[in-house]
């Protein structure tokens, strides 16, 4: 019986540099070798093990962050395809298969790539350039002429504009964050502390491990919650003395 995953050490990175964590879903040996290999060149990757089936793959995803899983197709047990049904929310796909025919209802699910075995580097190089393009938005835009500072955010296969000074607050759902405006909520993955990194300087106040508040926007306070448009959050106890410190001052 195979190891349900395989232990990886990654070489040594630049704490700069976003890390995306990726598993392999693979019943083949060799093909998940070649991968393995693949992804030990790429800086930005961090393989977190190996799945010989999707069984062991869904068993992986509860117990760890996972941005990227590269999807065999024909799989034991449960198809890869299946297996994305599964997903309420997955992660980003890119699908390795040796059958071509599959590869527009691979895209249905809105995959990052589609990548034929045997793979290429160079081929592989280019779907996970995708995955950087795919999770970061664009930086905050402001112009000369100080026109209003906003985020692009991707949903689904957009890229939705938020405006800054829209914003109430933003919810983290661990790999998801959630964005509210007085119009709107977004759903978007991301990480809540990519996003406060983001916001620090423009009014925004981390509140909570889950929640930050833009501070202009708060109608109440109290020693536990805020109040922003009707909903009252909580102030997370390793937060209050800065929340005070800097509501209240």
């Amino acid at each position: 019986m195979p190891p349900r995953y395989l232990p990886y050490n990654s070489p040594s990175t630049s704490k700069a540099m976003q890390k995306y964590n990726c598993i392999v879903v693979e019943d083949e040996p060799l093909a998940a070798e070649v991968l393995s290999d693949y992804i030990n060149q790429i800086p930005f990757l961090e393989l977190q093990g190996i799945c010989p089936d999707a069984i062991y793959a869904m068993e992986k995803l509860q117990q760890t962050t996972v941005d990227l899983i590269f999807l065999d197709i024909h799989l034991p047990k449960l198809k890869g395809l299946d297996f994305l049904r599964t997903l309420q929310h997955p992660p980003q796909v890119i699908i390795t298969t040796a059958y071509q025919e599959y590869a527009l209802q691979g895209y249905e699910f809105n995959v990052l790539d589609y990548l034929l075995k045997p793979v290429e580097f160079s081929r592989f190089l280019m779907a996970v350039h995708k995955l950087k393009q795919a999770t970061t938005p664009t930086s905050v835009a402001i112009t000369p002429q100080q026109q209003r500072p906003h985020l692009f955010f991707n949903v689904n296969k957009k890229k939705i504009k938020v405006y800054l000074d829209e914003i109430l607050y933003i919810e983290s759902l661990k790999e998801y964050i959630r964005i509210f405006t007085k119009e709107k909520n977004i759903l978007t993955k991301f990480q809540i502390g990519q996003i406060e990194e983001l916001l620090a300087r423009n009014n925004f106040l981390r509140i909570h491990r889950s929640f930050i508040v833009a501070q202009d926007k708060i109608e109440a306070i109290s020693a536990t919650d805020v109040d922003i448009n009707g909903q009252s959050l909580p102030i997370g106890r390793s937060y209050k003395e800065l929340v005070m410190n800097m509501l209240m001052r």
